[in-house]
């Protein structure tokens, strides 16, 4: 006799702004392969990020600028056929987008025809938002991303929090409306001064994201090898280490490499 699969409700952008109109906070963490994105998609998480993040932990590099469109399609690819419940947003890469808002849509459009995704998210407000109006224009999701935008860090010089004066402030305020006014579904803020995302929060009405913007926000972001400890340089405050997966797994390869020098491994149960 068949069994019936049971019945998975995606996550949509209609569901996200639902969830932020009932004040239910929003989960979200980066993914860029297939076990990983398989695992936190049947935990339950709300949104997977395919993040330009891939660039320096899956890579090695010092920044997310190095990372290309190609292998941003491949790490979305990955993601988005282990999935079935989580929305799959997928990050436009340095050079993507910036000052050719018909880049911009080609871009969009070859990560969503080939990776499957169901969104992009791209770094900035006016600078950028003609890119944002003609990609949305092609019926494509739209995330923003304002505060410290990685993309820019050779003009911040630093990755200190931002926005702390008033002028910066004054111009995260306006380009969060924009976003929010001309469609975009949701908005990541990245460490800004808390009391910031809560005007932000009574400003727009579409979901707001944040990664070290505070407790106001609508949901939640992290970089999953940050969360899982496999990465351990990086120390923001922000962060919340849920294991300590580097010494673990330092631990267990240590373990295997002298039960194979000894002739431990494989006893007489682990061979044919």
């Amino acid at each position: 006799m068949s069994t019936a699969k049971k019945s998975i409700k995606k996550v949509t952008t209609h569901r996200l702004q639902e969830m932020k109109d009932q004040g239910e906070k929003i989960s979200m963490l980066t993914a860029y392969d297939y076990s990983m994105a398989k695992i936190i998609d049947e935990a339950g998480i709300d949104i997977i990020l395919v993040g330009d993040s891939a660039s320096n932990v899956m890579a090695g590099h010092e920044t997310t600028l190095p990372i290309t469109l190609d292998q941003m399609i491949y790490h979305a690819q990955s993601v988005v056929r282990a999935v079935e419940r989580a929305f799959v947003v997928v990050d436009l890469p340095f050079g993507s987008y910036q000052g050719d808002s018909k880049k911009a849509l080609r871009s969009a459009i070859q990560i969503m025809k080939e990776s499957g995704a169901h969104g992009v998210k791209l770094e900035g407000g006016s600078e950028v938002i003609d890119s944002v109006k003609r990609i949305l224009s092609a019926g494509i999701p739209v995330m923003g991303h304002l505060g410290l935008t990685p993309q820019s860090i050779y003009k911040f010089g630093t990755y200190t929090v931002r926005a702390k004066e008033e002028m910066e402030a004054s111009k995260l305020l306006k380009d969060a409306k924009l976003l929010d006014e001309v469609g975009c579904f949701g908005i990541v803020l990245e460490k800004i001064p808390s009391k910031l995302t809560k005007q932000v929060i009574n400003l727009v009405k579409c979901p707001i994201i944040g990664i070290g913007a505070g407790e106001h926000a609508d949901g939640q972001v992290l970089v999953i090898h940050d969360l899982l400890g496999i990465t351990k340089e990086f120390n923001p405050r922000f962060l919340r280490r849920y294991l300590s997966l580097f010494e673990e797994i330092k631990t267990a390869v240590e373990k295997y490499i002298d039960d194979v020098k000894t002739g431990d491994f494989p006893n007489e149960f682990e061979q044919y």
